[in-house]
């Protein structure tokens, strides 16, 4: 079962949505033979707010789900209501990023393309301060809370059941000074580092690429679980966008697959950034 309350409240959303499909009812159908509105059915189906066990073993019997699959998603909805580390840092985590953080923690892999800015996963406390710094309206204490939170998420790279991450970093990334020239040397021997990881694979898209088919960065996420689909997420500047349909995840994975092929190998990738660390006007 997946790992985090985030996971689990996306997994007994996908669990409700297809008992509700395979009966052939709507939301208005089953939410009037409940007594219920059909807008609480669809938000127990989307994972919005809290879930009631009560409500889930009414669903289940309605189903006609079997006793062992009706105590499993009553099970989620209970351990749904726990709060992961990551609540604890308030508005340090926006709530739209509360839920990446969460699925963060669940994921088996991540493939992650950046064309900006180095990974969250594998950036320094400096580079991570200096990002936060560049949103004028957060204070000293706010952006210490931010790579607070950053540097906790790391963690998860070196724990027992650590994920794969495999991050592929536009060239342009090493390039774009942030913060000082300091800040720079630590935050590129901070990848090298990180890459020796045998669950880290970082490779250098670089300017001679050619043409690829991407429209920014995203991730995409994959779980343990065969019953939690991969999903593609995607940040903006106020929000994030989710998808979770079978079509957008395998265009996203092909995309991802490409960059990979065009982008350097991990080996050649370390040796740029190597390189990048020695030249003298850095």
């Amino acid at each position: 079962m997946a790992g985090s309350p985030t996971a689990r409240r996306r997994r007994l959303a996908i669990e409700l949505k297809r008992l509700r499909e395979e009966s052939g009812l709507t939301c208005s159908q089953v939410g009037k033979a409940l007594d219920w509105s059909s807008s609480k059915v669809s938000r127990m189906e989307t994972g919005q707010g809290r879930v009631q066990p009560s409500d889930v073993d009414g669903l289940c019997r309605f189903y006609s789900a079997s006793e062992e699959l009706r105590e499993l998603l009553k099970s989620l909805a209970k351990e749904s209501k726990t709060k992961g580390w990551w609540h604890a840092h308030g508005d340090a985590i926006p709530t739209w990023f509360s839920v990446y953080v969460g699925l963060e923690q669940a994921a088996s892999h991540l493939h992650t393309y950046q064309a900006e800015f180095i990974p969250g996963l594998l950036q320094t406390g400096e580079y991570a301060a200096e990002l936060s710094r560049a949103w004028v309206d957060h204070t000293p204490e706010d952006i210490q809370r931010m790579v607070d939170v950053r540097m906790r998420r790391q963690e998860l790279l070196t724990s027992e059941d650590a994920p794969d991450l495999w991050a592929v970093v536009h060239q342009s990334a090493l390039l774009h000074t942030v913060g000082s020239s300091q800040v720079m040397t630590h935050q590129l021997e901070r990848m090298l580092e990180m890459q020796k990881l045998k669950n880290v694979t970082v490779q250098v898209l670089p300017f001679n690429a050619g043409a690829y088919p991407t429209t920014g960065s995203f991730t995409v996420l994959g779980f343990p679980e065969q019953e939690d689909p991969d999903l593609v997420y995607r940040e903006g500047l106020s929000d994030s966008v989710y998808l979770e349909e079978h079509k957008d995840v395998a265009l996203y994975t092909k995309a991802f697959d490409h960059l990979r092929a065009l982008a350097l190998s991990p080996q050649r990738s370390a040796l740029l950034i190597t390189r990048r660390l020695e030249e003298p006007s850095r």
